[in-house]
């Protein structure tokens, strides 16, 4: 387990803070406070873990914290250990704004321990005073129930928020300083694979890598990759991903030179796709130092329609097996490649990943059908959670193999699990369970190979889409719900009125009875775009935290109120939540952007 991109893993920092007041108030409170924040790094350490499979470390003030200078020197040694998430514990009333961390790129959370003793809400509600006064978003986090001063148990209210937390900041540092890599532009004119870069650097902290698709053609050309690999790939290629049916007619049917020289294609794409997002050292020694560093490049789309899919074999196999948690390689992280180059959906798959570490699917949002019309069209009804409607997610490309739902958990249930916990005997059967037929020509007219299968299991997933309106900026949708099995029948009858070659998902969200989720059809009708980002679990919560952080609002979900956890300072823009989260993003602006 290693991390691939360049640059070191963010630390969390924890700030014990205490009343200065020497000579009998900060001895008696310096190893309550200082137990406080070695609990805090100890639930940290021992539940949160990096998308490449490392454990997250914590770093500790020197000394607990009761005025400036500790404060400088608390931040010092942050700066030099690569701290980029800070958290502030305390029992005890503080010297508010003398000791608070005031970094404002740097995700901040106070813990004000619920005790009777020691005032530890009274500093908490002062220091969040402080930090909106200064504009500087901090999150709150006070426990529900009032515990004993020897109690050194960190009650589950508290501990949930304190890892929702450290998990969203953890994905807003690990953005930071990476790349986004757009290998071509704008695919038939999908807004979203219009590349903003402005909205990269300013909302995420994220550089744009502009490839033109003409070097995936010189490197295919002058053989710019390891040759070795392009063997061993092919191997298991053949023995793992067996062609499914053709659906072309005779007269675009392939010759089996055609087939080979498609798969041949297609398994260099994803070679070099790969070594354009994170380089290959093997390329140096081959004599291309250049293009051996890659762009580091923590996510990629493909443009692929219609300039390359014209002439030459689609992209769906490198996008799947690249978005897979697997390859010839064995188990590994999962990348995250957006097809056509939809790049705003690409950040929605890249927002899953790094609060879950787990692949991610992509799906067009392509059809919502009711009750009524899969009665007409099949004489079946639909069942258990997908009764009242579900809506079809297919689409050609980036939907990973982890979506066939092969994975199992330690009660048997069907999971997408992060690439340390996977099984070869799993990997094998998301292999086994996915065909590649050919791609059909009157959509891509120089070939290539989907990927075939149905998710076949029940799964808690989150559907997400980052949108930019003009006006607003960026917004996200969130629609928490779950993968659903129907009959085969009723399946086989949907799937084939739209493109059978593709993977299919069915998806039911949870319903409020209200507004964008009062039923399905107004969940499909109020979806921003054509394309949704599915994550596997129930991360709504999470997301939010996420995109208040980033100051992006959320203009859809169905994440019950109690469980949405954005800065303190929201509550001052009023008494509507969401309606907090469009004016603070406002007033505040994107992260790392220049309010106008």
């Amino acid at each position: 387990m290693s991390n691939r991109l360049i640059g070191r893993l963010p630390k969390v920092g924890i700030r014990p803070v205490i009343d200065g007041r020497e000579r009998g108030v900060r001895e008696s409170l310096e190893e309550q406070t200082m137990n406080m924040a070695k609990a805090a790094a100890k639930l940290i350490e021992e539940n949160l873990r990096f998308p490449s499979g490392e454990k997250v470390e914590c770093v500790i003030a020197d000394t607990t914290i009761g005025g400036v200078a500790e404060a400088a020197m608390c931040a010092d040694k942050f700066k030099r250990e690569g701290v980029e998430v800070s958290l502030t514990v305390t029992p005890c009333w503080c010297y508010g704004t003398e000791v608070m961390d005031t970094d404002p790129l740097i995700p901040k959370a106070v813990w004000g321990f619920n005790g009777t003793e020691r005032p530890g809400a009274v500093y908490l509600a002062a220091a969040l005073a402080g930090y909106s006064q200064k504009g500087l978003p901090a999150f709150g986090i006070y426990g529900h129930e009032v515990q004993d001063a020897n109690d050194t148990d960190i009650h589950d209210d508290v501990k949930e928020k304190i890892l929702r937390f450290v998990k969203s900041a953890l994905a807003v540092a690990q953005m930071k300083g990476k790349s986004y890599l757009s290998l071509g532009y704008s695919s038939m004119g999908i807004a979203g694979s219009m590349v903003d870069s402005n909205f990269f650097q300013d909302y995420l902290g994220i550089r744009t890598e502009f490839v033109d698709m003409t070097e995936l053609s010189r490197r295919i050309d002058e053989e710019i990759y390891d040759k070795e690999e392009f063997e061993r790939a092919m191997e298991w290629t053949k023995k793992n991903c067996k062609e499914g049916k053709d659906y072309n007619s005779d007269k675009n049917k392939a010759d089996a030179e055609r087939k080979q020289y498609e798969w041949e294609t297609v398994v260099k794409m994803t070679l070099i796709i790969r070594d354009l997002m994170i380089g290959n050292p093997k390329l140096k020694e081959m004599g291309y130092g250049e293009e051996s560093h890659g762009r580091n490049a923590i996510l990629a789309g493909f443009q692929g329609q219609r300039q390359w899919t014209d002439y030459m074999p689609n992209a769906d196999f490198p996008e799947a097996i690249l978005n897979s948690s697997f390859d010839w390689n064995g188990i590994r992280q999962a990348f995250i490649v957006a097809t056509e180059n939809d790049s705003l959906n690409g950040v929605s798959m890249l927002f899953g990943h790094l609060l879950t570490n787990t692949a991610q699917i992509f799906s067009d949002v392509r059809t919502y059908w009711s009750p009524s019309a899969v009665k007409r069209v099949t004489g079946k009804e639909l069942t258990g959670k997908a009764k009242d409607g579900i809506i079809h997610l297919i689409n050609s490309g980036s939907t990973t193999l982890d979506a066939t739902a092969q994975q199992r958990d330690e009660n048997g249930n069907p999971v997408m699990k992060p690439f340390w916990e996977i099984t070869e005997e799993e990997a094998q059967k998301c292999l086994d369970n996915t065909k590649w037929p050919a791609a059909i020509k009157e959509y891509f007219r120089g070939g290539g190979y989907s990927s075939q299968f149905i998710t076949d299991g029940e799964m808690p997933v989150t559907m997400s889409r980052l949108n930019i309106v003009k006006g607003i900026g960026p917004v996200l949708q969130i629609a928490e719900g779950w993968t659903v099995v129907i009959d085969k029948e009723i399946h086989d009858i949907l799937n084939e009125r739209t493109n059978p070659t593709w993977p299919t998902t069915w998806f039911a969200p949870r319903l409020t009875g209200e507004g964008a989720f009062k039923d399905v059809y107004s969940v499909m009708a109020n979806w921003g775009a054509n394309h949704g980002a599915i994550s596997y679990g129930h991360i709504g919560a999470d997301l939010i935290t996420l995109a208040s952080m980033l100051r992006i609002p959320v203009n859809m979900h169905n994440v019950e109120e109690d469980s949405i956890f954005r800065p303190s300072a929201w509550s001052a823009f009023g008494m509507d939540k969401e309606g907090q989260d469009y004016r603070a993003c406002k007033t505040y602006g994107p992260l790392y952007g220049f309010k106008s």
